[in-house]
């Protein structure tokens, strides 16, 4: 959907270190990145050591570092939110964050996602067509056909790792949907977790979602037990978890640098959404989908992100145009989806937080902030009408109005698992035809989520 170049970025500037040769170990000769990792017999003793003790000298050891002048790297990945849906690219989500990053920064506009969690995020990080390292699908749908086990094939790094070896630290918060699931328990092996893919801190989730109220939270390769402090989110969690990490290993190694891979469960299903954020966007959507999809098109337009000549994408027969709802239809909708825009916008305000303290450390300047929104489209998972409980929907049991209606109230609160319906998905992917996960979207399908 919409912004690639910034993953070449990330590569060109993994492979600028792999192939650049500015450090000079002890020995005198100069550091050889081609081949990774980097041999150790650089580092040995030139000659033969002096028999006498008193003889001896013996240089000091030269840690490895990357080139002078190597960027910090934070890539910030949110996850299933349209092209249409934040404020930077003409949507209804503000996201003050990402709009000021675009000011001062680069705006693009094309990014090829494979319409799956799994898939993007292993492209992304490892630079290659996701059958070639073998997540043709999600790893929960991993099977032994070529390219769908499931299993990053171990002759292809990840950007982490090679930034690793080139004597970066690096770290991962977040969603980290790429470890196959029969791997996922405390007897491992632990070389598809995170920790394995070249992260040397690792604190999130392993699955496609967690509950954002109470997550299931790993810190390395260790379940821990979040806090339940009222109010408890692990959007924020995981912020705090990331600015600790920078600070710490910042104090202790300035002249090291690091590469943060901050990967949201936002905007992810289920939409736990603080009240305060939520309720920022009451009213917002009155005007349905239809109209939706024409202001944020016009709006794309006078962004210069989408060329003059753009059209609306056809409108799926099967899902019903605004004016056709009820009014309770119409109510509930709506609040599906200013629960989703609030999610979003406190996902924006957290990245915000996390580059703030970059600004209080003094490397923002010379840090490669890359944020992408997102790793695809809005999810058509919540169904034709939405759901106050995506899981049920999941296995064959859709939700109604009725139901959500008599809930309205706990839609983004720990009784819910909210999830928008398929028609705020298809206006949030303005201008573009589908969705995340779904190339058709129909009745029968609807039947079958």
């Amino acid at each position: 959907m919409a912004k690639m170049r910034k993953l070449f970025l990330v590569l060109g500037a993994a492979l600028f270190l792999s192939t650049a040769t500015s450090i000079i170990p002890a020995s005198g000769q100069q550091l050889e990145r081609t081949q990774l990792p980097i041999p150790d017999t650089q580092y040995k003793y030139p000659g033969k050591v002096p028999l006498d003790a008193r003889d001896a000298k013996f240089p000091p050891i030269k840690l490895l570092r990357p080139p002078e002048g190597a960027p910090n790297v934070v890539v910030v990945l949110l996850d299933d939110i349209g092209f249409g849906a934040p404020s930077t690219f003409g949507g209804g989500v503000n996201m003050p964050t990402l709009d000021a990053l675009a000011k001062s920064g680069l705006r693009y506009t094309q990014f090829h996602t494979t319409a799956l969690c799994s898939p993007t995020r292993q492209a992304l990080l490892t630079g290659h067509n996701h059958h070639s390292v073998g997540m043709g699908s999600i790893t929960e749908l991993a099977t032994s056909a070529p390219g769908n086990t499931g299993m990053r094939l171990n002759e292809v790094a990840t950007v982490a790792e090679i930034l690793k070896l080139n004597g970066y630290n690096t770290a991962a918060f977040g969603k980290m949907h790429q470890t196959p699931v029969w791997e996922t328990s405390v007897s491992g092996p632990f070389t598809r977790w995170p920790v394995g893919d070249g992260f040397e801190k690792f604190y999130g989730f392993l699955g496609g979602e967690t509950n954002q109220w109470a997550p299931m939270v790993f810190d390395g390769v260790t379940h821990v037990e979040p806090a339940h402090t009222p109010g408890y989110n692990f959007m924020t969690d995981m912020t705090d978890h990331a600015i600790a990490w920078m600070r710490f290993q910042h104090t202790m190694t300035p002249d090291k640098p690091f590469f943060i891979y901050f990967a949201p469960g936002a905007l992810h299903a289920p939409h736990h959404t603080p009240k305060e954020w939520r309720e920022k966007y009451a009213g917002k959507f009155d005007q349905g989908w239809d109209k939706y999809r024409e202001d944020t098109l016009a709006r794309q337009k006078q962004l210069g992100v989408v060329p003059d000549t753009t059209q609306l994408a056809p409108w799926p027969p099967s899902v019903q145009h605004w004016d056709k709802l009820s009014a309770d239809e119409k109510k509930v909708t709506e609040r599906l989806m200013e629960n989703y825009a609030g999610f979003g916008e406190y996902a924006d305000h957290e990245v915000g937080a996390l580059l703030d303290s970059l600004k209080e450390l003094g490397v923002y300047d010379n840090t490669l902030v890359i944020y992408i929104a997102g790793d695809n489209g809005m999810s058509a998972e919540g169904g034709l009408l939405g759901t106050l409980n995506e899981m049920a929907a999941f296995n064959g049991a859709p939700d109604t109005t009725e139901n959500i209606l008599a809930h309205l109230d706990d839609i983004g609160g720990p009784n819910s698992f909210a999830h928008i319906p398929v028609g705020w998905a298809l206006a949030g992917d303005t201008p573009f035809q589908w969705t995340n996960r779904s190339p058709r979207i129909t009745a029968e399908r609807e039947m079958a989520w």
